[in-house]
């Protein structure tokens, strides 16, 4: 099952895919709350409200029409990971890290799928980081095995770490160069866990900047999978419906390229993961 958020009327709406088109699932059920974080929470049965959709009636939209908002507007958590690739945690000039490097991202940060990523007016460092996103579907409790971890997964999609790497370095905590305003893409679509592998492993993955490919991998490259993650995190903290967790780069970012790569205004950055979809977000400057 593929899940969208989409523009009506200037806001987000639940829709479901159904080839090249999108069914509005509050069409479908109007009980069902315009945002899948609050839909998840409710405990609406998605799947069985596909079938209903399939076979109702209801209008279908053009999905190349249509306006995406990010995929969960406003996520309870945005969980990430630094250096979740080896090859990535190379080209970085570090070892494989003993424990994973957390950060949180906040919701200001999130673009949909087409919304103009910024390049701020204060820096010219801004860099492109290709991963995967799993999107939690009910609470973990504390301390889950990791065994066990996977069912509390709904599904997965595209998400761009777009960093502003000057501010990053400026202090030790990642936080300020990974939070400027529209620069983080996450969407356009969201699928099923029960459509993928396991911990959504084997998937090519990768990252292309105006048409060349910049970053290519494979999700089984992570060093911390997602059920190994949502265990260590449920440590600490207690995962809810609609919390995200960023999955972390491979290599090729253009921090670490001779020279640098930063994207300008202009470009545009596409980021594809197999089995999930395309992320395409243009860059514009600032004004």
């Amino acid at each position: 099952m593929q899940l969208t958020t989409f523009i009506q009327d200037s806001k987000p709406s639940l829709g479901l895919i159904d080839g090249p088109s999108i069914i509005d699932l509050s069409v479908v059920d109007s009980s069902v709350p315009a945002e899948l974080r609050a839909a998840l929470a409710s405990g609406i049965d998605l799947h069985a409200l596909r079938l209903r959709a399939l076979a109702s009636d209801a209008p279908r939209l053009p999905l190349a029409d249509a306006g995406f908002a990010p995929l969960i507007p406003e996520p309870g958590k945005i969980v990430c990971l630094g250096l979740n690739y080896h090859d990535h945690a190379k080209e970085g000039g570090r070892d494989k890290p003993e424990y994973p490097w957390f950060f949180l991202r906040t919701p200001t940060s999130l673009i949909g799928h087409r919304q103009p990523a910024l390049l701020p007016r204060v820096s010219e460092r801004l860099d492109y980081e290709a991963e995967l996103a799993v999107i939690i579907g009910s609470r973990v409790p504390r301390h889950v095995h990791q065994s066990e971890a996977l069912q509390y997964v709904f599904g997965y999609a595209c998400f761009n770490d777009i960093s502003v790497r000057d501010y990053q370095k400026r202090t030790p905590q990642w936080t300020i160069g990974k939070n400027f305003d529209a620069t983080g893409g996450f969407g356009p679509f969201l699928v099923t866990a029960d459509a993928l592998a396991p911990g959504a492993e084997g998937l090519h993955i990768e990252c292309r900047l105006n048409g060349e490919r910049m970053q290519v991998a494979s999700t089984s490259d992570m060093i911390w999978g997602v059920a190994e993650t949502i265990s260590l995190l449920s440590e600490a903290m207690t995962l809810e419906p609609g919390d995200v967790i960023a999955m972390g780069t491979p290599a090729g970012v253009g921090q670490s390229r001779t020279p640098p790569v930063w994207m300008r205004d202009g470009d545009l950055v596409e980021i594809e993961i197999e089995g999930i979809g395309t992320l395409v977000n243009p860059v514009r400057a600032e004004r």
